[in-house]
């Protein structure tokens, strides 16, 4: 499946098939949590978070990519990320892009 954040693909026609779109909520756990409470507080990179950001990314990634693959679609155009904090140490992590066909 390709995946792009444009709205075409060089040397291609496509033929939409429509909006699709993956989600997770994650969380860590309540040692990583307070080892990187301690962390905020003498400054640094938060590893645990953006182990659990990348994870979640993927995952989101692989729910569009399913989806899309359920309507026959060849590739996803104009691919986008969005998250949210659902509480303090959970974030939602969405995936959404536009479903295409080539002609």
């Amino acid at each position: 499946m390709l995946l792009v954040n444009t709205d075409y693909i060089n040397g291609k026609e496509l033929e939409m098939l429509g909006l699709v779109k993956g989600s997770t909520i994650q969380s860590n756990n309540i040692g990583k949590d307070i080892g990187s409470n301690f962390k905020s507080i003498f400054g640094g990179e938060l590893e645990n978070y953006n182990e659990m950001m990348m994870e979640s990314r993927d995952l989101a990634t692989a729910r569009m990519v399913k989806e899309a693959q359920r309507l026959g679609a060849d590739a996803i155009v104009n691919v986008r990320y969005a998250t949210a904090s659902v509480m303090q140490g959970a974030a939602e992590v969405m995936a959404y892009g536009t479903a295409v066909k080539f002609k």
